[in-house]
């Protein structure tokens, strides 16, 4: 029997690198889809320690440029056999500003990594998934999905966007048997950029981990149709409330 399949796009050192594995470990077949092989390293190393018999590889594709990351996602799924679970891991960067001060071209890139990028690497996939009737597609999300935010809306608006995203595409085709999810990450992860911005202050209770994060993922993936998640949020036990 062929292994199942797992596509990762953005397959970094943090929460990739914990999907990769927890996936490996349950009998995917792993790709992992960076900018750069040396970018998805951590992960590709995890997953095949997980999973010595899982077959692992690396495709390099650009969030920001829709296209080639379609063509890219394209390629993995049909030189890894299908793909029966689509992660997009992607995310823009964080830019302080007030809302009017917001450039169009901040605007423009980050709705490429947030919503065009999403929406190219489902249309990749799903066309396949709808004819099988059946696989599931996981967006990573954060808190910005569900509020604005008058120090860094950049983030919110592309969050908005990929929530709409997850839900118009569940709606559209979860009678033909796709699982669309939005997992609203409410928390700081436990990855080596946070723990590099907080120094001193980092506290691994206030953050969840990467490991356990990924374990929902997991979850998601094996849900019966019968109660499919859509919106799913996660944070670490001593976490504040934001909304």
């Amino acid at each position: 029997m062929d292994q199942r399949v797992c596509v990762i796009v953005g397959a970094g050192e943090g929460l990739g690198r914990s999907l990769a594995a927890a996936f490996a470990t349950k009998g995917f077949a792993i790709a992992l889809l960076s900018r750069s092989e040396k970018g998805s390293a951590a992960a590709l190393e995890a997953a095949r320690g997980a999973n010595p018999t899982a077959k692992v590889r690396f495709f390099a594709g650009d969030a920001t440029e829709a296209p080639a990351l379609e063509a890219a996602v394209a390629r993995a799924a049909t030189e890894m056999g299908g793909c029966d679970v689509l992660i997009y891991n992607a995310r823009g960067d964080l830019r302080y500003k007030p809302p009017l001060q917001i450039e169009y071209d901040e605007l423009r890139a980050i709705l490429d990594v947030e919503v065009a990028g999403a929406l190219a690497a489902a249309k990749a996939v799903m066309p396949s998934m709808i004819e099988k009737q059946r696989g599931t597609v996981i967006f990573s999300s954060a808190t910005a999905a569900f509020r604005g935010s008058a120090t860094n809306p950049l983030y919110a608006i592309g969050k908005f966007g990929l929530r709409a995203l997850a839900q118009s595409l569940a709606k559209a085709y979860a009678k033909a048997g796709v699982h669309v999810a939005h997992v609203r990450l409410d928390c700081a992860l436990d990855v080596p950029v946070v723990r590099k911005l907080m120094a001193a202050k980092f506290d691994p209770r206030n953050a969840a981990s990467t490991d356990d994060v990924a374990q929902t993922y997991v979850w998601v993936a094996e849900q019966p149709k019968s109660a499919w998640s859509n919106e799913i949020e996660l944070r670490p036990f001593t976490e504040d409330w934001t909304f």
